[in-house]
């Protein structure tokens, strides 16, 4: 089974520049259904993270989506600043 937390830091670690406060976390969701990711990053780095209009998150999910779907599972990310 594929760590979509992992997956997903692999994904964004190359788009932050402070590498040492990013991490993804996967939390429990009360719909059996889903799989809750958090990205937690510093503030101007999840302002790239989310990108214009929320168009690099759009992204993010768009490919996420593809790789969960192995586990018929939805997705949904969430970007937090530390």
């Amino acid at each position: 089974m594929v760590e979509l937390d992992k997956v997903l830091y692999n994904l964004v670690l190359p788009m932050v520049d402070d590498v040492n406060s990013l991490d993804v976390r996967q939390m429990p969701s009360l719909n059996e259904n889903e799989i809750v990711l958090y990205v937690y990053a510093a503030n101007e780095d999840i302002a790239k993270l989310v990108g214009r209009q929320g168009s690099m998150a759009v992204a993010l999910r768009s490919m996420m989506s593809v790789a969960s779907h192995a586990q018929k599972k939805r997705i949904s990310i969430k970007f937090e600043s530390i």
